[in-house]
């Protein structure tokens, strides 16, 4: 049965990218041997998004998701994470996004949604 979901980003600045998880999102992890860190998350969810060319079938996406954006973003920027746009309110949920080292973007959001 199914347990759990990996998930991967790929970065021309891997080590770094690990420091940001480790030191700016604060996420626990298990250092697999040589500084190689997999990140322990407290649990994940899975959508399946519909697409007409853009993006492109077949791309995947991860996103992080908070309880309380306005609260997160605020510790985050204590942190020196830097946000590229504002706030805003997609219908789904209350969505941002913010850079990683390597200049990979992911998007933050406070889901509308309640999890079972």
């Amino acid at each position: 049965m199914i347990k759990g979901v990996h998930a991967m980003f790929y970065s021309s600045e891997a080590e770094a990218m690990r420091a940001f998880l480790r030191d700016k999102l604060g996420l626990p992890h298990t250092d697999v041997g040589e500084g190689w860190l997999i990140f322990d998350l407290p649990e994940a969810d899975i959508g399946c998004h519909p697409t007409e060319g853009r993006p492109p079938t077949g791309t995947h996406n991860v996103s992080f998701y908070c309880d309380d954006i306005h609260a997160t973003v605020a510790e985050l920027r204590g942190r020196g994470v830097e946000f590229k746009d504002e706030i805003t309110d997609r219908g789904y949920g209350f969505v941002i996004h913010f850079v990683m080292p390597g200049g990979v973007e992911v998007e933050l959001y406070q889901p509308r949604y309640q999890k079972r």
